[in-house]
């Protein structure tokens, strides 16, 4: 894929692979294998709702009537899918960029119909089928390297925004008090956590790490929503991957549907070489 020609002791040219290129294809298949994964984990709730839609119209006039349609939300959510096949499986980069912009065009669909507007899984696979469009428009254009470093510096900025601004949603009395993780969570949800939590503990210490466990949360999202972006690709990879796993490992396995596209996306920076990663710090160019 990627290449180059060098001089041999005879002072002949010879052509030489490229050293990195095999790391560009498996930053590409990861990413989308982790949207994908994502997109499929939310399947059952879907097909429940495109059943609803379909069968209970609802009718929001701040939404264009194709913008209502439970037929358009049905065909982008399958297209999103079929897109990332076809992009996985192409062979040729016209493919792979031509899946990618109708990947990004259903995911944005998904996005702004009145059926899923206010579901973060869509947000989260649309920024980073973005990074993908974005990669494939360059994997056969610029040198294996520059472009991972470049590819795990925009993942890293991504992942910032997304934990920016969940811990933007939670900068009030209610969250920081833990009143709020306390009644989702740790009252009556059915979770590992949290049955263990209610089972070991009385009500009024399960309302303290209620409130610490909330705090927790908080601080963690808005250090690394303002610092994710700063660390070295390997760093920033193994926090991003930690914290974005972690969040639905210890909270609710609903919430990998909108977390595997992150996780994808920090893991870009695992492929950038060593030794560029020892070396910088920030992306440049």
């Amino acid at each position: 894929m990627f290449g180059g020609k060098a001089t041999d002791g005879s002072g002949e040219e010879v052509e030489v692979a490229a050293p990195y290129s095999g790391r560009v294809l498996w930053a590409y298949l990861i990413v989308q294998i982790s949207v994908f994964a994502g997109l499929a984990w939310k399947y059952e709730f879907f097909l429940l709702a495109d059943q609803v839609y379909h069968r209970l119209l609802l009718s929001d006039p701040f939404f264009p009537a194709w913008l209502q349609s439970a037929d358009v939300i049905r065909w982008a959510y399958l297209g999103s899918l079929t897109a990332i096949i076809l992009g996985v499986v192409g062979m040729l980069p016209w493919i792979r960029m031509l899946c990618a912009s109708a990947q990004v065009g259903c995911l944005a669909i998904m996005l702004l119909h009145q059926g899923s507007h206010n579901d973060m899984t869509f947000a989260t696979s649309l920024w980073a089928s973005i990074w993908v469009f974005w990669f494939a428009t360059r994997m056969e254009r610029d040198e294996p390297s520059d472009l991972l470093r470049r590819g795990a510096f925009l993942g890293r900025a991504i992942a910032s925004m997304i934990l920016l601004g969940g811990a933007v949603g939670k900068w009030t009395p209610e969250y920081w008090s833990g009143e709020v993780f306390y009644d989702i969570y740790f009252r009556e949800r059915d979770f590992w956590v949290f049955n263990y939590l209610r089972e070991t503990y009385d009500a009024e210490t399960l309302r303290g790490i209620a409130t610490w466990y909330s705090r927790k949360v908080i601080v963690v999202e808005t250090l690394f929503g303002f610092g994710l972006w700063l660390l070295p690709p390997r760093w920033a990879a193994a926090a991003g991957v930690t914290i974005f796993f972690s969040i639905a490992f210890f909270s609710n396995n609903l919430l990998y549907s909108v977390l595997l596209a992150m996780i994808g996306l920090s893991a870009v920076g695992f492929f950038v070489p060593k030794t560029m990663n020892d070396s910088s710090t920030r992306a440049t160019g």
